[in-house]
């Protein structure tokens, strides 16, 4: 099967200047990129993090995946992480956020996923958008109207996450469906990146970089630079071609369910 949407790939990772162990892994191999940024520390956050990701290394190298090939791998994610709770890392979770790509009649898709507050942007058409929602105590505070978006990253509880997998959490990850377009650029991250680096900032880099090596590689230095006290990690998808609906056909997308996507008003972004 031709893949409906072809890409081109940076990525990069680093400790930071602060931690001594990484615990972000991540996966950057079409039709998969994936970031998963563990917690825990040395009762396994980084154990964590790696068994998420090696749970979807098996899908690595498709053309496309449906939603039930990233649901049912979440799930087994999941059980992954707890497995390793059970082992007496009692704290052990691990974030996840990235995207797959998939298609609808033909027709290329990303599907995103997120649990946690690592992050998946999309810019297209010179504007960047927060295609995944934070779940975390900030951004209930700022959808209940109670903390501006302009104070969360100074806010103390900007680190206190609402899900995640493991970490004694239950919480269901969320998912959305999106049309791809060729000339879009993705960026995955932890929030590594985005708690040193500011969307404006992001937006810039992401716009002015021609390679999407380069991009994760500016990105990384930046968040370097401006304290690197965590952990950070950015996936750069770049959409070189994308398969088109064939003439004639009807542009109704009513088989696509209305809560794959994005929630009007949830995401954030530069405009």
């Amino acid at each position: 099967m031709i893949a409906p949407v072809v890409v081109s790939v940076g990525a990069a990772t680093h400790t930071g200047l602060r931690r001594r162990l990484n615990e972000d892994s991540f996966l950057a191999q079409a039709p998969l990129f994936l970031v998963a940024d563990g917690m825990g520390g040395h009762q396994a956050g980084d154990v964590a993090s790696a068994a998420v990701i090696d749970v979807f290394r098996p899908l690595a190298g498709r053309a496309v995946l449906t939603v039930d090939d990233v649901g049912f791998a979440v799930a087994r994610a999941r059980s992954a992480v707890e497995a390793i709770a059970g082992d007496g890392a009692s704290r052990a979770g691990t974030t996840l956020s990235g995207v797959a790509i998939t298609a609808v009649d033909g027709v290329g898709y990303w599907l995103a996923v997120n649990i946690g507050d690592s992050r998946t942007y999309r810019l297209a058409e010179g504007r960047l958008e927060q295609i995944s929602v934070d779940h975390s105590v900030v951004q209930e505070l700022i959808d209940a109207g109670e903390l501006l978006s302009d104070d969360a990253q100074r806010d103390r509880r900007r680190n206190i996450i609402t899900r995640a997998l493991g970490a004694g959490s239950d919480g269901e990850a969320d998912y959305w469906m999106i049309p791809a377009e060729a000339g879009d650029r993705l960026l995955v991250c932890s929030d590594g990146l985005s708690s040193e680096v500011p969307d404006a900032l992001i937006h810039d880099v992401l716009r002015r970089s021609e390679d999407a090596q380069a991009a994760a590689d500016r990105l990384i230095a930046l968040a370097l630079e401006r304290g690197g006290r965590d952990n950070v990690t950015a996936i750069v998808i770049d959409a070189v071609h994308v398969s088109a609906r064939a003439l004639g056909a009807a542009d109704d997308e009513s088989d696509i369910d209305s809560d794959t996507r994005p929630r009007a008003g949830a995401t954030g972004g530069v405009r």
